[in-house]
C-alpha cells in the first residue's frame, strides 16, 4: 500500500492541506510561546519583580516544553497523531488565554500557566512533523519537513510585531487573550487532517488506513489493494523500547542537545553584545537583530533543500561544523571591521544561517531515525533531552563570565571569546554526531529505514547476549 505513496511525484491538494495545518500550528504555537518576553518587559517594573522571580517565569515554559515533548510524543504513538495534534493546540492556546486573567503581582499564577503553555508547545512540535512525514513520499520528506520549521521564526516575528505595535492599545492582558486564537485551529485540523495511515495500519485498522491514504492521494480507496494491509495490532510502545535503538538515541538526543545549547546561548546574548561591542543603542541593536533573524530563516530554507539534495548526514554535519566555525570566528574577531561594517555582526548572521537554519534538519531528522511505533516518542524524547541546552547554554556562559545571572549573563567583552568557544564546542559535538553516527534517511521509505533499525537492534541484542554469556562463562571458570 505504502508504495503508492512513495512513487508519487506531485503532491495533491489534500496533502498540501495537511502541510498547511502543520505550518499554521508551528507558527501559532511559537507566537504564543514567545509572548512572555514582551509581557515581562511591560510588567517587570510595576510588579517589582526580582531577578529570581523573573528567571522562574522565563524558565517555566522551557521546563514545560521538555516535559510536554516527552509526554505528548509518547501519547501520540499510543492513541494517534491527529488526536494529540488537536489536544496540544488546545493545551497551549487555552493556557495562554487564561493568562489574561492573571491577578496583579500574580507571578506564581503566571509561572504555572506559562509551564502549561510550554507543555503544549513541546507536545505539538513532537507530533505535527511525524504526522506530515507519514503522509508524503520519501523523495519530498526532507524538504517538506524542513519548510514546516520555517514557520517558527515567523511566529516569533508575529509576537514581536504585536508586542511592539499593539501592546500600547490592548495591554499585556490583550496580548495573552490574543494567544487564545490558535484554539480555533482545532476546527481546521478536524476538517482537514485525517489520522496517519501508517499509525492506523500499525493498529491493525486496515480499512481506515486505506481510506486515509486514498484521501491523501485523492484516489478511489478501491484502487488500493486491501490485501497489502493485512496487519495485526502491535503491542503498545514503551519508553524503555527507545534503548533498543542506541544509534537512534545517540543521533537524535545528542544532536538536539548540541544544537539547542548553541542557539539558545547565542539568542540570549546577542542583543546585549551588539550594544556592548558596537557601542550602539538598544533600538539599533534590535534593528540589527532583524538581519540575524533573517539569516536564520534563509538557513532553514537552504537546509530544507539540502536535506534531500545531499542527505541528512552531510547536511547535519554541515550545520554543526559550519555553526562551530562561525561562532568561533565571531568571538575571536569581535573587534574587527570590514569596510566599516562590523565583522562580529556579519559573522553572527552567517552563524545563525547554520545554527538556527539547521533546525530544518534537527527537528525532522529526529523523527525519521525511529521505527514507526516509536516515531513520536523518540522525537519527543530527543526534543525534551535537547531542551536541557536551554539550561546548559546560559549556565555555562554564566560560569565562564563569573555572572550570577543565569538566565541572561551579564557579560564583559573580555569574556566574549572563551564564552563563544564554549558554545562552538556544542555545535561541534552536533556536527560530529550527525557526520559520523548519523543514519542516512534521504529518499528511503520509513519501512526500509525501520527494517535497518530492527536489524541493528537484533545485532545489538545478540552482542549483549554474547557479552553476558562470556561473563557467565568466565565466572563459572573462576568458581571451578
Amino acid at each position: 500500500m505504502l508504495e503508492y505513496l512513495d512513487t508519487q511525484t506531485k503532491l495533491t491538494k489534500n496533502q498540501y492541506k495537511i502541510i498547511a495545518a502543520a505550518i499554521l500550528g508551528d507558527l501559532l504555537e511559537f507566537f504564543d510561546f514567545f509572548l512572555i518576553g514582551f509581557v515581562l518587559a511591560i510588567i517587570i517594573k510595576p510588579w517589582h519583580l526580582t531577578f529570581g522571580q523573573s528567571a522562574i517565569i522565563l524558565l517555566s515554559s522551557g521546563v514545560g516544553a521538555i516535559m510536554g515533548a516527552v509526554f505528548w510524543g509518547h501519547v501520540a504513538d499510543r492513541i494517534g497523531r491527529k488526536a494529540v495534534f488537536m489536544a496540544t493546540v488546545i493545551n497551549f492556546s487555552v493556557a495562554t488565554g487564561i493568562l489574561a486573567f492573571t491577578p496583579e503581582n500574580g507571578w506564581i499564577f503566571l509561572t504555572f500557566f506559562r509551564f502549561l503553555t510550554g507543555f503544549g508547545v513541546g507536545g505539538l512540535y513532537s507530533v505535527d512533523l511525524p504526522l506530515v512525514q507519514e503522509f508524503v513520499p520519501s523523495a519530498k520528506r526532507g524538504f517538506i519537513g524542513g519548510m514546516i520549521t520555517c514557520s517558527v521564526p515567523v511566529g516569533i516575528m508575529m509576537g514581536s510585531i504585536m508586542g511592539a505595535f499593539l501592546s500600547p492599545y490592548i495591554g499585556w492582558r490583550g496580548l495573552f487573550a490574543a494567544g487564545l486564537a490558535p484554539a480555533f485551529l482545532t476546527l481546521l485540523i478536524r476538517a482537514w487532517v485525517p489520522e496517519s495511515p501508517r499509525w492506523l495500519a500499525r493498529m491493525g485498522r486496515a480499512e481506515e488506513a486505506r481510506k486515509s491514504l486514498a484521501w491523501a492521494l485523492e484516489c478511489d480507496p478501491e484502487s488500493i489493494p486491501l490485501s497489502a494491509l493485512t496487519f495485526t495490532a502491535q503491542e503498545k510502545p514503551r519508553f524503555r523500547d527507545l534503548f533498543r535503538y542506541p544509534r537512534s538515541l545517540v543521533v537524535s538526543w545528542l544532536g538536539n542537545l548540541g544544537a539547542q545549547t548553541g542557539v539558545y546561548g547565542i539568542n540570549l546574548w546577542v542583543p546585549t553584545l551588539l550594544v556592548l561591542v558596537l557601542k550602539t543603542t538598544p533600538q539599533h541593536a534590535s534593528f540589527m537583530m532583524i538581519f540575524i533573524a533573517t539569516g536564520g530563516f534563509c538557513g532553514r530554507v537552504a537546509f530544507s533543500w539540502l536535506s534531500d539534495a545531499i542527505g541528512r548526514r552531510a547536511s547535519g554535519a554541515l550545520v554543526g561544523f559550519g555553526a562551530a566555525i562561525m561562532v568561533s570566528l565571531a568571538g575571536i574577531f569581535h573587534n574587527a571591521f570590514l569596510g566599516g561594517v562590523s565583522m562580529f555582526w556579519l559573522l553572527l548572521i552567517i552563524a545563525h544561517f547554520f545554527g538556527d537554519g539547521g533546525f530544518a534538519i534537527v527537528g525532522p531528522y529526529s523523527a525519521e531515525v525511529w521505527p514507526s511505533h516509536l516515531r513520536a516518542t523518540g522525537m519527543g524524547s530527543a526534543y525534551g533531552f535537547g531542551g536541557l541546552g536551554k539550561i546548559l547554554g546560559p549556565l555555562g556562559l554564566a560560569m565562564i563570565v563569573g555572572s550570577s545571572n543565569v538566565v541572561k549573563p551579564e557579560v564583559s567583552v573580555a569574556a566574549l571569546t572563551p564564552a563563544f568557544l564554549y558554545l562552538a564546542a556544542w555545535y561541534l559535538m552536533a556536527g560530529i554526531v550527525y557526520g559520523f553516527f548519523g543514519i542516512e534517511t534521504r529518499g528511503r521509505s520509513f519501512e526500509v529505514i525501520e527494517q535497518e533499525l530492527e536489524a541493528q537492534a537484533v545485532r545489538s541484542g545478540h552482542a549483549s547476549l554474547a557479552v553476558a554469556a562470556g561473563v557467565g562463562k568466565a565466572g563459572a571458570q573462576k568458581r571451578n
